[in-house]
């Protein structure tokens, strides 16, 4: 016969639960899954727009910074050419110097020799000889100032010849004085009633140090620059007792050679010198500076292992050292 098996009602209800249980904990399980992958969803679709922006965004960046660097070229180009007009300047006053000379040597030496001619004819000698000699002498003048535009011509085509950044062993006193030259005189011929006291001490002792000429040139013409406009500045502002001045020295010490260019113009003031040789950072009028001039120029000598100081005080003075290793 079947064997009855007999279920009491608790054991009942206990399976029941317990299937319930297990049917919950799946269907909890079904929904979980189902809402983390929604959120994964969710997420992937966000992280793929964030993506895009990104990309968008770095395209929107790369072509801002060609712009900037375009603009920052166009604007390092426009200084280069304003320093190229002021040097240009300069040179030819430094060339028609000499060439003035010449001139009016050559013009007086002329009419030596007709006065020659008369003396001769006369037959006097002695006043014929003393003729000679004054014309030998302004001859000998001409020879001179033909050979000063001679050098300074070789000079400046030996640096237009030398490479952006190329070294060349160069006199340092020489360099100094030349651009000093060029910068002063440049300036004049804008402003012919532009009068400044210049003086200079040259340490002999320096050899000549191996240093790109053309770099460290626009280093200096960018200070002289600054000093004479300076020294300008404060004329206009006084306008009475004032003398203008530049002091410009160099020296050795060890093993570096120090280059010192101090004028007693308007100064810098102490809330500025730390805003100096930021890029397009400028104190002067709108049309008159670029803000690139001392920026390229701290750049120029940290390049080459110097530094650039400077030293100030406002309305009274200001001096500018550029240290090179040696």
């Amino acid at each position: 016969m079947p064997q009855i098996i007999n279920i009491n009602s608790s054991a009942v209800v206990f399976f029941v639960l317990a299937g319930t249980a297990v049917i919950a904990l799946l269907f909890g399980f079904i929904i979980h899954f189902v809402v983390s992958y929604r959120n994964k969803q969710k997420a992937y679709l966000l992280l793929e727009e964030q993506k895009q922006e990104i990309a968008a965004q770095k395209i929107l960046l790369e072509k801002t910074l060609d712009a900037l660097k375009n603009t920052q070229a166009q604007l390092i180009q426009a200084a280069k050419m304003a320093s190229l007009g002021e040097m240009t300047a300069g040179i030819a006053h430094e060339i028609q110097n000499p060439l003035n000379f010449i001139n009016n040597f050559s013009e007086f030496s002329c009419d030596l020799m007709d006065e020659l001619k008369e003396e001769i004819r006369a037959g006097k000698m002695e006043e014929a000889i003393s003729v000679a000699d004054e014309a030998k002498g302004n001859l000998q003048k001409v020879v001179h100032h033909g050979k000063r535009a001679d050098s300074i011509v070789k000079s400046m085509l030996e640096h237009s010849r030398a490479t952006r950044g190329e070294k060349q062993l160069v006199d340092i006193n020489a360099l100094t004085d030349e651009y000093l030259q060029l910068s002063y005189h440049g300036l004049r011929a804008k402003d012919k009633a532009f009068y400044a006291n210049v003086i200079t001490e040259y340490d002999e002792n320096i050899e000549k140090v191996e240093l790109p000429p053309q770099d460290i040139g626009r280093v200096l013409l960018n200070l002289y620059n600054n000093a004479f406009y300076s020294l300008a500045e404060k004329k206009i502002q006084l306008n009475g007792s004032y003398k203008p001045t530049i002091w410009v020295k160099t020296k050795k010490e060890e093993n570096r050679v120090l280059l010192s260019i101090k004028d007693n113009g308007t100064g810098i003031p102490t809330t500025l010198l730390n805003k100096i040789y930021q890029p397009f950072f400028t104190t002067k009028p709108t049309g008159q500076g670029t803000g690139l001039g001392l920026s390229l120029s701290y750049d120029i000598i940290k390049a080459n292992g110097g530094e650039l100081k400077v030293e100030s005080k406002e309305g009274e003075y200001a001096e500018f050292v550029v240290s090179l290793s040696v």
